[in-house]
Parts: structure tokens; sequence; C-alpha cells
């Protein structure tokens, strides 16, 4: 079972000890809120109280997109803009481009030889990414990518993953191979422990869940007119047809978004809603005034930067990566008695 950690453990003698957190994400286009909400606010957070590493995961965007890969490198700009938008401070992590660390791909090289198949194509998201996307994703590449994703981890010998409930399978295999390279060549990887982070489901305009690919998300970078345009489409109760219908705001998606950026009217507006007095095209209307005042500064750090800062941004951490990485695999590599 893959154990889990609490921020900032204390240390034997009392004091707090800092993790080194490694995190990542693939560059498939810009960021929604859902990410915000879910992923970017303990970004921010980790800055603050540990050593964190984020990682622009191009590599493993090859998995999916091998066909076409024209908009791997503008994605990638737009990901790390999204990220600084978000307030993910560039001083106090290392942010990085995957493919800009040639050691995580030697790594990945060594540690394949020593993972079974079979522990790759019993991880249950093998066959259900199969099912999704087709068999012609069902290539070497695709099979190994939870080793690749071991080497983004081990290359930093991170201590701490931040994962979701449907992460963990991956993590344990990972803490598999890694058990078992210390115990054929000696005590030489740290085996990551995982954070169980709840992302919250957050949902979209038309009530499912927010994502890209059902078009349904209201971007980090989208602009004021264009989130409120977005919010008045949401669907609402579809009971409540009229103003002075009583609603239900536990089935809302307009309600549930209120709860992240609205939470001190929260009990209000439940309230009202349920009674009547509260109308569907008023309630959309102060979500998106509130949407529109938390994303303000947001927006304003994103417009603030260009290609050119965010390519220095990178630069700065991948050099700061890699002077991890090459010890990492150094030792690797003695330990497993190559030349």
């Amino acid at each position: 079972m893959v154990q889990t950690t609490q921020p900032n453990a204390a240390g034997k003698d009392g004091s707090m000890t800092r993790r080194r957190i490694m995190s990542g994400m693939r560059p498939t286009g810009r960021l929604h809120i859902g990410h915000l909400v879910g992923v970017l606010t303990q970004w921010v957070e980790f800055c603050k109280t540990d050593e964190a590493f984020f990682e622009v995961a191009d590599l493993h965007a090859l998995t999916t997109a091998f066909e076409d890969t024209s908009a791997i490198k503008r994605n990638t700009t737009e990901l790390v803009l999204d990220w600084l938008a978000a307030g993910v401070n560039p001083e106090r992590c290392a942010m990085y481009v995957q493919s800009h660390i040639p050691e995580i791909s030697e790594l990945h090289l060594l540690l394949s030889m020593i993972t079974p198949v079979s522990w790759l194509q019993r991880v249950p998201t093998y066959k259900d990414q199969i099912a999704e996307f087709g068999s012609e994703i069902a290539t070497y590449g695709f099979l190994g990518y939870p080793v690749m994703q071991l080497c983004d981890i081990a290359i930093v010998r991170a201590d701490t993953v931040p994962v979701g409930k449907d992460q963990l399978s991956h993590l344990e295999l990972g803490r598999e191979v890694v058990r078992r390279f210390n115990h054929l060549y000696g005590a030489t990887l740290v085996e990551p422990q995982g954070t169980l982070s709840e992302f919250p489901d957050v949902p979209g305009l038309d009530g499912r869940k927010m994502s890209k690919s059902y078009d349904n998300h209201i971007e980090i970078a989208d602009d004021a007119a264009t989130t409120t345009k977005k919010v008045r489409s949401m669907i609402t109760d579809p009971l409540k047809i009229r103003r002075n219908d009583p609603g239900r705001p536990e089935i809302c998606p307009v309600f549930a978004l209120h709860r992240m950026v609205n939470a001190v009217r929260v009990p209000s507006i439940a309230e009202t809603c349920r009674s009547g007095a509260l109308g569907c095209v008023d309630c959309k209307s102060e979500l998106s005034t509130k949407m529109n005042e938390v994303m303000a500064p947001m927006r304003e750090r994103r417009a603030s930067l260009d290609e050119a800062q965010v390519g220095a941004i990178l630069s700065a951490g991948a050099e700061k990566v890699r002077a991890v990485a090459k010890t990492t695999l150094a030792d690797v590599k003695t330990a497993m008695r190559l030349p």
C-alpha cells in the first residue's frame, strides 16, 4: 500500500521538516478553473513550505499525441503562464520541461530493464485509456509511461508526491520498482511517499465535470466578458424554471462554483434559492461578478508576462534540476556497476 505523509511532518527534535515535492502536468492546452481549485492552489502553498519541483511533462504528452506534436511547444508556454498567473512562485520552486532533462530519459531506460511487463499491464488505467483513445496508442512508450512517471520523481529524489486516488496505483508501481532496484543494487533511490490530495470535482457549464474534452470549461486566461458569457450559459436546477420556483442548490453547478469563489455568501444564496426569492439569472450574475473579481489579479499577472520570460524561468529551472539529476544518475550507474 502507498504510504501517505502529512505536510511538514515534525522531525525527531520537534522541528518541522521540509519535504521535497514533485508534481507535473502534460502540456495539452490552457488550464481551467478546475485545475486552479484542484491543483494550483496546492502548488502555491508547496512553494511556501516545501522544496518544490514542477514539471511540464512534454514526453508524456507523446503517449497520446505522437501523430501531431505541433501544439506541444505553444502549449508548454500557455501552461507555464497559467501556473504563474495562479501565483506559483518561480523563485521558490523549479519549473522545467521534462525533455530538457535528458537524465530522466536515461534513468527511464535503466529502470525499464528491471521492470516486469506484467507489473505494467496490471495498472488499471492502461486498459481504460486504450479503450478511451483507441488501440493505436498501445505503444511500447505508452505501456512504460508509469516507469517514466517514476523517473520524473526519482531523478530529483523527491520524497513526496501529491496524488489523487486514481493515481495511487501508479505511485505504488513506482515504489515497487524502487524497492526492487534497491534490493538488487543497494539503497540508492528514494522511495516516494504519496500525500493524498482531494481534488474536488469542479462542475462545468453543462453540469458534468469541468473538462477541456467536454468543452464546458472556464479558462484561467478567459477575459471578464468571456467568463460572464460562459457563466450565463450554465445549466441550473431543471425544476427551477421561474424566479419564484423553489430551487435545489445542492444539485446546481452554479451553486457549486459559489462555494469555491464566494464562500461567505453561500448560506444566504442557499436559503434564498430554496425559498424562491433568488432567481437563476441573479444567481449567475453574482457568480460571474465574484469570479471576475477573484480572477482579475491572475489575468493581470498573465498579461504582464511574455514567452521570453517563460523561457528564462524554464531555463533556470532546468539548470537547478540537472544539478540534482546528474548526481542521481551517477549514483544509479555506480550502483549498477556501469562504466
